[in-house]
């Protein structure tokens, strides 16, 4: 099923995610529209910049992860776990 492009099973599961959470995240924002607020950044978000700060924090924290530590890349999720829920917490 996925030999047109070379993917693997988990290169089409994150994209998947990804766009499931885009889905969601719209449907949230049509159905319970959201005043920005300010969090430890000093700067307004709402909820969709703070998916955008996690995606984009969760990608360094995997590149490090890849470079900088011995163990198994899975254990990373863990970690882009928590800082997603301290970036929807407190930013």
């Amino acid at each position: 099923m996925l030999d047109w492009m070379a993917w693997t099973w988990p290169t089409a599961t994150f994209f998947i995610v990804i766009a499931v959470l885009l889905t969601i995240f719209t449907v949230l924002a049509i159905r319970f529209p959201e005043v920005p607020r300010r969090g430890i950044l000093r700067i307004e978000t709402t909820r969709g910049d703070r998916l955008f700060i996690t995606l984009l924090g969760s990608a360094f924290i995997n590149l490090a992860w890849l470079g900088l530590v011995p163990f198994a890349q899975p254990y990373a999720l863990i970690v882009c776990l928590v800082f997603a829920a301290a970036v929807f917490r407190w930013v």
